[in-house]
């Protein structure tokens, strides 16, 4: 298990607080999908933006610092998945520019977190608690 300075959970971590607020506002924007989207992008986004902080809080758990960097590293991938359906979805109009925009850079700041949370990680490991 990661042990970090006053962090006594995966929740007290601000980069699993912000893959929250991220997945919550995927679950607002898919809800103006299209019906007949439900099985497609609504699923892919929301399934991709959940395994973000999934994975975040998994990975805390584990006892190794490769086995939870790994799970950081799916989690990236994660968020790089989200941003890319976003793209796909500005392009064929389920959502608008301004909204896709502002939810991108969102996930820019989370993408930038977790990168620095996994190399500070990798540079200096902590002790299991």
């Amino acid at each position: 298990m990661v042990a970090v300075t006053g962090v006594k959970s995966y929740r007290d971590l601000l980069v699993w607080q912000n893959a929250i607020d991220l997945a919550a506002r995927i679950y607002e924007l898919t809800k103006t999908f299209p019906r007949d989207e439900i099985y497609g992008m609504t699923s892919q986004l929301r399934r991709a933006s959940v395994s973000i902080s999934s994975n975040l809080a998994e990975g805390y758990g584990r006892d190794t610092t490769g086995a939870y960097i790994q799970l950081w590293r799916t989690a990236r991938g994660s968020l790089n998945e989200v941003e890319s359906q976003l793209e796909v979805c500005l392009r064929v109009g389920l959502l608008n520019p301004p909204k896709v925009h502002e939810t991108l850079q969102d996930a820019g700041k989370l993408s930038r977190m977790l990168s620095a949370l996994i190399r500070s990680t990798e540079a200096s490991p902590k002790p299991k608690a």
